[in-house]
Parts: C-alpha cells; sequence; structure tokens
C-alpha cells in the first residue's frame, strides 16, 4: 500500500515525501510541476499531470494501491489570490473536489489535508486556537476553508475520515542539503533574506515598523519545513488508526519579527544584509501565532527544530549549494 502526496514536487510537499521514504513507506507524486520541481523528488513513484485531469488521475489510482491521501496541491500566493479569484476556485477548490471524488470511487478514505492559518483571518487573540473563528481576508484564505469544508462533507456522505493542519509560515531545508525552499517568484522573507545575503538582491524590503510590537515590525511563527512535513505523517497514522477527523494548528508557540529574523541571518550568514523600510502593506497584522496545544497531545508531534538559529542556518546551506535554484 501506498500513500499518495499531492503536490509531492512542491516545498512541503517534497520534504514530506522525502520523510515517508525515510519511514519506508511506498509513495506515489503527483505533481503538475506548475510551482513544483521534479529535482526535489527524491523518490517514490511520479506522476506528471493535474488533479482535474479525470483520466490522468484515474489511471493513478487505478496503477497504484493507495492507502490514504496528504494533500497539498493548490496554488497559495495570498496577493495573487486577490486578483486571480477564478484560478484559485478552479485549481484549489475543484482540484480537491476531483481528487475526493476519485478517493470515494477508489475506496480510499484517509486524507490529510495541507490547510493554512490564513483560514482565521485578522486573529482575535494570540495565540490562536482551532476554535477561534474562521474569517479569511483573502481569496487564498477562503479556498483553503471551502476544501476543508469540503473535505468534512465527504466524510460525511462517504466515510473519507480528515485531518487538516493549519499553519503559518514553513521555513528552513532538508538536512541532508538536497531538497530546499524554491518559490517563481519568491514571497516568502527567509528566502528573500538570503537572497540579499548571497547578492541576488539590492535589499530587503521590511513593510512598516510602526507596528504594536517590541520592535515596530511584524511578528510571524516559523516553523521548521521538516517538522511539519512530521506532523503530516502523524496525522496519516492517526486515520490509519481510526481516529475520528479532525482540525489541528501547526505552530512553534512562540514569534519571531521581521526584524529578528534578518539580525539572526546576518549571525548566521556572515553577510551584509541592506535593509529598506516600506509603507505597510495592506492587510497585513502585527501578530499571527498559532497554537499547537491540540496536535501536541493527541498527534505526539513536537517540533523539535524550533530554533530559528538552525531554521534559517538550514535554508543558508541549501541556499548557498543552489544559488541559482533548481534546474528544473
Amino acid at each position: 500500500m501506498a500513500v499518495l502526496v499531492t503536490g509531492g514536487a512542491g516545498y512541503i510537499g517534497s520534504h514530506t515525501v522525502a520523510a515517508l521514504l525515510e519511514k519506508g513507506e511506498q509513495v506515489v507524486i503527483v505533481d503538475n510541476l506548475y510551482q513544483g520541481h521534479r529535482d526535489a523528488v527524491l523518490g517514490g513513484k511520479l506522476y506528471v499531470g493535474d488533479l482535474r485531469d479525470e483520466a490522468f488521475l484515474s489511471q493513478v489510482f487505478a496503477e497504484n494501491e493507495i492507502d490514504g491521501v496528504i494533500h497539498f496541491a493548490a496554488n497559495s500566493l495570498v496577493g495573487e489570490s486577490m486578483y486571480k479569484p477564478g484560478m484559485y476556485y478552479h485549481n484549489n477548490v475543484y482540484g480537491t473536489l476531483c481528487l475526493l471524488e476519485q478517493m470515494n470511487k477508489a475506496g480510499v478514505s484517509r486524507i490529510v489535508f495541507s490547510s493554512t492559518a490564513a483560514t482565521y483571518g485578522e486573529p482575535e487573540r494570540v495565540p490562536i486556537d482551532e476554535f477561534d473563528r474562521t474569517e479569511p481576508t483573502s481569496v487564498y484564505g477562503e479556498t483553503k476553508l471551502a476544501m476543508e469544508k469540503m473535505i468534512r462533507w465527504f466524510d460525511v456522505a462517504h466515510g473519507i475520515r480528515s485531518v487538516s493542519l493549519r499553519y503559518f509560515n514553513a521555513a528552513g531545508a532538508h538536512e541532508s542539503g538536497r531538497i530546499g525552499e524554491d518559490h517563481r517568484p519568491e514571497s516568502h522573507l527567509i528566502p528573500l533574506v538570503l537572497q540579499t545575503a548571497l547578492g541576488q538582491r539590492e535589499f530587503i524590503a521590511v513593510f512598516g515598523d510602526d507596528y504594536p510590537t517590541e520592535d515596530g515590525t511584524c511578528v510571524r511563527d516559523y516553523i521548521h519545513v521538516s517538522d511539519l512535513a512530521d506532523a503530516h505523517i502523524l496525522a496519516m497514522e492517526r486515520l490509519r488508526g481510526n481516529g475520528e477527523s479532525a482540525v489541528y494548528n501547526l505552530g512553534n508557540g512562540q514569534g519571531f519579527s521581521v526584524k529578528q529574523v534578518i539580525d539572526i541571518a546576518r549571525e548566521v550568514t556572515g553577510r551584509e544584509i541592506p535593509v529598506r523600510i516600506e509603507a505597510r502593506r495592506a492587510g497585513d497584522p502585527a501578530v499571527l501565532v498559532a497554537s499547537s496545544q491540540r496536535a501536541r497531545q493527541e498527534l505526539g508531534w513536537n517540533p523539535y527544530r524550533s530554533r530559528l538559529q538552525d531554521i534559517i542556518a538550514s535554508a543558508w546551506r541549501w541556499h548557498n549549494g543552489h544559488p541559482n535554484g533548481y534546474d528544473n
């Protein structure tokens, strides 16, 4: 029996594939390589294609004994989603519908869904927990929430049990140095800071330094990508053990400001990292930190790679070895 990982050539997906392989799992990967990279897949059986292609997806399930699905495949840029809502609803929501329907036909009854803490929108309190209201402020967050709800209705109607994992900022790279973070265009803070350290950017833009935080810059929750991979595997193990459907937040339990990230990157790299203060971006909350207490208690998840210095150091090793990103 194999685990199907959709979006398995992407950043978090590829690290999850690597972790599954390290555990001796058989892995099938589906990715259209729109944002994913063939070189990020370290093993398993890769199918290049789109979830919305019924014949393609049917072939994947027909040719493999699928035990469960870990679902990463989605567009994920908040800004882009605001001016391309149709693309996000079609790829994220319709793509998930196609996947669920194929799972139901094949009798596959377990799915771990890579969701987002963007489903909460502007937080009512910090840290955010799973019982806080969900009011997304972006199309991206709305589509992820719609995907969560649709998955739950497939549980009611067809017995497809699920775990949805909500988190903010994945960061870092695999300890082997073979896989890391390469988005095109890049939108995440840590790789942008490291690109600046490599001289690929003139400066790192800091959007606002007058927030009600200790140093005036936004505070975010950063989680090592391999810790996230572990959480997805623990969630699958919960479902294999007949656990009920659930939603969990994932977080380090502490936040780091933009200035802290830049200062630690300077220490790790030994490089000057020029900064330019720019105007605030619309919709950026001052602090976003998620509570992961339930995931720790019920999944047994422990994010042991939580030191920001270690997270940035692992990312720096990968960026140094891949200054131009993946070849494909």
